[in-house]
């Protein structure tokens, strides 16, 4: 009975010591720019934060979709408040995690900011209007 009991400790161990891992270690990390488009918190036991973000690298070109996922509520605000603008987000992509509990995608977000400008090519820009805040202020 006690080698049935630490075998099990052992595993137990093994599986925490996985997830350690798993959650902190990052495949790749990096940006990417869009318009924010979609933001939703959904999933039946494990509710995480699941958004769409449109990358238009050129216009007059079709759209690529950045599928994320958003596990700290504090990012989700802030995108919230920047929806249907352009924004940059910070990413890690993880791999590995074995169920969608952690969240439906690999990617990961933990930084937001809105972006001012919009590249049309090298040395192409285009800026946004300010926003309505923005443009009230004294």
């Amino acid at each position: 009975m006690p080698k049935l009991i630490a075998a099990l400790v052992f595993v137990a161990v093994l599986i925490a010591a996985y997830f350690a891992v798993v959650l902190n270690w990052n495949y790749s990390t990096g940006e990417r720019a869009g318009w924010l488009q979609k933001l939703s918190y959904k999933g039946f036991v494990c509710k995480t934060w699941e958004g769409e973000l449109a990358l238009v690298s050129l216009p007059g070109s079709s759209v690529e979709k950045f599928l994320f996922t958003v596990r700290d509520d504090a990012v989700a605000n802030k995108l919230q408040a920047a929806m249907g603008k352009r924004v940059s987000l910070h990413y890690e992509e993880k791999v590995g995690l074995p169920t969608s509990c952690f969240g439906e995608t690999r990617y990961f977000i933990t930084g937001v900011s809105e972006t001012s400008e919009i590249p049309l090519g090298p040395g192409v820009v285009v800026n946004t209007p300010p926003s309505e805040s923005a443009a009230s202020a004294p």
